[in-house]
Order: C-alpha cells, then structure tokens, then sequence
C-alpha cells in the first residue's frame, strides 16, 4: 500500500494539498491510528483473503460519516494472524510419506524446483505415476497451503472423495481435517483444510463470489486431457488471473497431454515428464497340435460345457 493509499486510508489530505495542514503540523489521533493500521496490516502475517477484507475495511477509515472504531481492527488483524498461526501448525509432516516405490517420487526434487521458481507448472506423467497423491504433498513441503488453501480439482465427484481419503490415509490425518473434500452435496472442509478436492465444476461455481479465487494459493488441475468444458474454461481463466495473482502457484496435470500446446497457453510453462509404473507379464501359448486338457478333468478348455440333464449342444 502506498503513502497516499495509506493517507488515504487514514483520512488524511494528500500531501501538498492547498487545503491541508502545514506538513509539521500533528496529525489528529484517529489519524494516526489507521496509519499504524497500514503499516501493521503490511507487516502482519495473514491470508489473501483476510487482508483483501481488511485492507478494505482501513480505506473505509476515511470514509466521511464513518464511524468505525479503528481498535476493533486491530483486533480483527490479530484474529487473522492467529488463524494462520493454527493452520501452520496444523500442517501434517509429508517428507516421510512419499512411497518409494512411484516415479513420481523419484523426481521429486526436480518437481519442487519448478514448482518453487515458476508460477505455472505442467506435470506430464502416465497412469500409475502417484502424480495426483504425491503432488498435494510437494506443495505442502513448500509451505503452501498456509496462507490459502490448495485447490485440487478432479473431473468426477467420486474421485475427488476417494483422493481425498488416500491423502489423508498417507498423511495420518483425519478426512475433513487438514485434508478435505467439495463436491456437489458433499463438503467435508473446516478451517484447518489445507488441501481441498473438489470438482472442477465447484471450483468454477467460486469464481462469480471470488473472482481472484483469493481463498487458494494453488491450483492444481488434474486430467486436463480430458479437455472438458470447464477443465478449459478454468485454464482460460487461470492464464488472465496469474498476472493479478503473482503470488498463486498452478499445476496442470494429465496422463496424456499436448504439453507444447499446454506449455504455450501459459506462456512458455515448464513441463516435467513423469514415467509411469510398468509390471512384469509372463506370455504363455497353447500348443496348436492339440486341445489343452485341464487338471484333473477330461474335457478340453475350449469343448463347450454339457448342460444338466441334456444332450450336449452341437
């Protein structure tokens, strides 16, 4: 916030003003106050969503006829520290519960560089890879999460539920804790909810109360190959919003995905590939010369089966 934002705020006349006070003259009290409020409100440790509401509630400080206490803002800043205060400490330890056994654990360092160094990030990774397990948990090593929630979207409502139990199982919470779940008639989020499935749908159904999607900090849309409506409606979205959100983080991922395509729609985007898991197959052949016999019986696998009490069919 700027000086004159903060005099503003503090219902001060802009400095030089012909018609303000000599610039050694005191300030009046209340004045000085909201002027504090600025630089506490500036400093203080809170969420995007608590300071955008605060910051609101300081420039009708100067407002003409507004008779707000400026004490109960500060005390309302408190509260908003407090509340990240519980949220931080509520932040379940995730660097033991990465499975060794997925790939996508084997890139993890390389994932959480691009992550950290860049705003958008597309995770390129087959079936199997534990890309939508495993990537809640980079964030949240990261220190997202805290501050605003990490978004999670799914296109289906049951996998949105069942992702949300797996996290939660790996990270020994409680579902509905730290980890919860939106969908469609279902919602299982409390305030201590850290990272939050949901349906691409629900997420887009935010946008006409929040449209900076200020609750979140990180969006992570999964199976964008799917390429449906609101999967690219949401990314559509999201390119515009970045540059009013420098601070948000989003995560595109998909099994199968044009990445270049991807990769330009967000303006040059790095793309980490991620293989997927692959299990031995043993091949067998039946012999050709005759009809294979199955233990213990006297009727060949392919011979069809003689009804109860009938003929066998021809």
């Amino acid at each position: 916030m700027s000086l004159e934002v903060a005099r503003s705020a503090a219902g001060l006349p802009a400095a030089g003003s012909p018609a303000g006070e000599p610039p050694d003259a005191d300030p009046p009290a209340a004045g000085s106050l909201a002027l504090d409020l600025v630089s506490r409100l500036a400093t203080a440790d809170i969420s995007l969503r608590d300071r955008l509401r605060l910051e609101r509630r300081l420039r009708r400080l100067g407002t003409p006829g507004h008779r707000a206490d400026p004490s109960r803002l500060e005390v309302e800043i408190g509260r908003a520290e407090e509340r990240i205060a519980r949220r931080r400490a509520g932040v379940p330890d995730v660097v033991p519960t990465y499975p060794l056994e997925l790939p996508v654990s084997q890139h993890r360092e390389e994932l959480l560089a691009a992550i950290a160094a860049h705003q958008v990030v597309i995770v390129a990774g087959e079936t199997g890879s534990g890309k939508t397990t495993q990537l809640p948990k980079m964030c949240l090593e990261l220190g997202r999460g805290v501050r605003g929630t990490i978004a999670h979207t799914q296109p289906r409502r049951i996998a949105a539920r069942t992702v949300a139990a797996r996290i939660a199982e790996e990270l020994h919470v409680p579902l509905g804790g730290p980890v919860g779940y939106a969908v469609r008639f279902d919602d299982r989020v409390g305030d201590e909810t850290v990272v939050k499935l949901m349906t691409d749908g629900v997420l887009l159904a935010e946008l006409p109360r929040d449209r900076r999607l200020s609750g979140y900090d990180t969006v992570i849309v999964d199976e964008a190959h799917e390429r449906s409506l609101n999967i690219d409606f949401l990314l559509g979205y999201l390119a515009g919003l970045l540059p009013q959100r420098p601070e948000l983080k989003v995560i595109v991922t998909s099994a199968t995905i044009d990445t270049a395509r991807f990769a330009e729609h967000f303006g040059g985007a790095p793309v980490v590939e991620v293989s997927g898991r692959s299990y031995p197959v043993e091949v067998r052949y039946r012999p050709l010369d005759a009809p294979a016999v199955p233990a213990g019986g006297d009727r060949p696998l392919d011979a069809p089966a003689v009804p109860a009490g009938g003929d066998r069919p021809l």
